[in-house]
């Protein structure tokens, strides 16, 4: 009998600003390991609750502190080790910090939904993106 794969708990978040003419822009990450574009994710570290591991990765991997807002999503999918995922996602908006190229984001872009959602590498991504976009209506669609 096989050992049945592990769960994988993680989190992350939609981070999102008012940009010109009130528009929102959200950013999306590039990961040179994958060479896609995500958004900002990791795993939980042992005792860390979803949403301490949602600011924690937003930091780590985009250089922004920042504070959660309402929980966007939940997405579950096989990972490419064959792990069940669960990741839940936040709204993020910015308190401080710069964003500096590093080992797991070689590249961050500020985006309007739409062109974010062109960006994106992964469907489950887009689908959050939606989620939250139906939630700030038509400033998300500019």
């Amino acid at each position: 009998m096989s050992a049945r794969p592990s769960q994988v708990q993680a989190a992350g978040g939609v981070l999102w600003r008012r940009g010109r003419r009130k528009s929102v822009e959200v950013v999306v990450v590039h990961r040179p390991r994958y060479d896609d574009w995500s958004l900002p994710k990791g795993k939980l570290d042992r005792g860390e609750t979803h949403e301490q591991g949602a600011v924690r990765e937003v930091r780590e991997e985009t250089g922004f502190e920042a504070v959660l807002g309402r929980e966007v999503a939940r997405v579950d999918y096989v990972d490419n080790k064959g792990r069940t995922k669960t990741v839940r996602y936040w709204e993020m908006t910015v308190t401080g910090g710069s964003f500096r190229p590093n080992a797991e984001v070689d590249e961050l872009r500020w985006v309007p939904v739409t062109e974010a959602r062109r960006l994106l590498s992964y469907e489950r991504d887009r689908l959050v993106l939606d989620a939250f976009a139906a939630r700030h209506g038509s400033a998300a669609d500019a």
